[in-house]
């Protein structure tokens, strides 16, 4: 096949009658078929077509996680047009420039909030001819029409053979190299740039995850990652290529609930949602105190010991197996019950992921695999398979991806996943492809397995005044593994004498602490409380003491307000935006040094 939608078209062939997708329904869950997908695309992108997309031109979606989304988006590109994904929580300026910077000539919304921003800067928006609304009303002015309007006039026109024929001649005339996605960066480092990926980078990577053979057809997945995000885009993909049911929901506060009625076998998420999982558990143990709490802990340790002595590929003695049976009887199996009873594993990606909690997860049976790639790189080129999981690590390349590591430790990529580079900015694709590898940004190395172990960004390393570099990310991690009250950490310290951090509260996990303790319930009380600053203080002077001096956090605060994606201080896919940060708390920051 030489595209997505001819992707679908040979599932749909193949499997007609398997379930494709499933999704909330009042109390419930319905499902759909690989055959009513296809019927729902092919009305669709005929659809569109009528309203000018087609080769060369491009459509944005402006939505959360569900199943329109996808819809909509494989409709997009049966055209031969390209989807610009936008992240929901976009302000109307944001939107207003991925719109104007990809060409988008037409927007697909999820509902009136999203139409409102739209409106609010229609006159900055010229090209757009149409705002396709799926959970909406139409507008007076034609502007805005509802996507089951569209649809419906659609499967009302030409008769089935007329349809099928048109949108047989729409699909079989996308070529591999065509443009299939834009996906603008986080910004995080400054000015988001929109990366063109084709056809070919998004077939060739779900092929890559099909021959590890990592996932099948009698897996269930549960998808609630931002479809705007590329690894969210990935997930999409591979499943159509291997016809697995998805579940689809991107409400993040039903993550928990449907994972427990759902029963999926596999689930990918940011590392932000396993440190907050991690987080709570071991909170409630330590709220619950007692002969609960000692075996609690007597069970994690007994974990630790056999998750080490794995790592090591060491045999276990007859009295840790025997401990260790206890252990997942008394604490682990009622962990593994949260989730369904069902996870044959997690998949990790979007941000490093501490490795305290991945062997917490991986004694618990519950392994998370990470893997590592960029936007660039069509979101999967490292990945840890399941037979062969070392942590600390994101795993092998994928097969295809190439892998080199320059002078300065730089991590370069290779392969038929790369990007054809940066829309309309010549200059910094030239900049980021160099001869054909992808300078990623990011240092790290090889082990002698081949695996690629990530040890920070390039851009990101802190360079203290006295000239020593400083790991920020590395240091984040630990300290939100030792404390689970901890939301996020920002270490700081670029070009000053000392390093500092930024702490935020996880509310969820310390409101229910500060009752049973009878402290301040809320976090501008609560963060100036010695209880609470003793708490927080206690986990970074237990990171410190592994640390060399210069490496060490001499001085911190404790933050009123948890960092967001609304507040500008997240990505969406949940990591920080250091330059956001250093600006809102930018007089903390200096109070330190004052």
């Amino acid at each position: 096949m030489s595209s997505i939608p001819s992707l679908l078209r040979d599932r749909v062939a193949a499997t007609p009658d398997a379930e494709a997708y499933r999704v909330p329904s009042g109390a419930g869950w319905t499902s759909l078929t690989w055959r009513e997908v296809g019927e729902r695309v092919r009305t669709l992108s005929l659809a569109l077509a009528g309203l000018g997309a087609g080769p060369g031109t491009r459509m944005s979606i402006l939505c959360s996680t569900r199943l329109e989304w996808i819809l909509c988006d494989l409709a997009v590109l049966a055209t031969g047009a390209a989807t610009t994904t936008i992240y929901p929580s976009n302000t109307p300026a944001e939107c207003a420039f991925v719109i104007t910077d990809s060409g988008s000539t037409l927007v697909i919304a999820e509902d009136e909030d999203q139409v409102a921003k739209l409106r609010s800067v229609q006159k900055e928006l010229p090209d757009v001819t149409h705002v396709v609304v799926i959970d909406g009303s139409p507008a007076d002015d034609g502007w805005v029409v509802t996507l089951d309007s569209l649809a419906a006039r659609e499967a009302e026109g030409d008769t089935e053979a007329d349809t099928e024929g048109h949108y047989d001649a729409m699909v079989d005339a996308i070529a591999q190299d065509d443009l299939a996605t834009l996906i603008y960066t986080s910004g995080t480092t400054g000015r988001p740039k929109g990366v063109e990926l084709t056809h070919d980078n998004w077939l060739y990577a779900a092929g890559a995850v099909r021959e590890i053979d990592l996932i099948s057809p009698s897996d269930l997945h549960f998808l609630w990652l931002p479809l705007s995000h590329s690894f969210g885009k990935l997930l999409e993909v591979v499943m159509i290529d291997i016809g697995v049911p998805t579940a689809i929901d991107g409400r993040l506060d039903k993550i928990a609930d449907n994972l427990g009625v759902l029963k999926p076998t596999v689930m990918a998420a940011a590392p932000r949602i396993f440190e907050k999982i991690h987080n709570t558990v071991v909170a409630n143990m330590q709220r619950e105190g007692g002969l609960k709490l000692r075996i609690f802990e007597w069970a994690r340790r007994t974990g630790g010991r056999v998750v080490k002595a794995r790592q090591r590929g060491a045999a276990l003695p007859v009295t840790t197996r025997a401990e260790y049976a206890l252990a997942d009887r008394l604490v682990f199996a009622k962990l593994r019950e949260r989730f369904g009873g069902r996870i044959r594993y997690f998949i990790s990606g979007a941000a490093p992921l501490n490795q305290d909690v991945a062997e917490f997860f991986d004694a618990a049976g519950l392994t998370i695999l990470e893997g590592y790639g960029l936007t660039e790189s069509s979101a999967g080129s490292f990945l840890n398979r399941p037979e062969s999981v070392k942590f600390g690590t994101v795993g092998p390349p994928l097969p295809g991806t190439e892998v080199r590591i320059a002078e300065d430790g730089e991590i370069l990529i290779g392969g038929r996943g790369i990007m054809r580079g940066y829309h309309g900015l010549p200059e910094e694709t030239a900049a980021t492809l160099e001869d054909g590898w992808l300078r990623t940004g990011d240092i790290g190395e090889l082990d002698e397995a081949g695996r690629l172990r990530i040890t920070d960004r390039k851009k990101e390393l802190i360079k203290t005044s006295g000239g020593k570099y400083v790991a920020p990310t590395y240091l984040e991690g630990r300290i939100k593994a030792a404390c689970p009250y901890v939301s996020h950490v920002f270490v700081h310290g670029d070009r000053r004498n000392f390093v500092t951090a930024l702490v935020t509260l996880d509310m969820d996990v310390v409101r229910p602490w500060a009752q049973a303790e009878s402290l301040p319930t809320e976090a501008e009380a609560l963060r100036e409380h010695p209880r609470m600053r003793a708490e927080v203080e206690k986990a970074i002077k237990h990171v410190n003491e592994g640390e060399a001096s210069y490496a060490t956090v001499k001085k911190f605060a404790i933050l009123a307000e948890d960092f967001s994606v609304e507040t500008g201080e997240l990505t969406a896919s949940l990591k920080i935006k250091r330059k956001a940060v250093e600006e809102r708390h930018g007089a903390t920051l200096d109070s330190f040094y004052t």
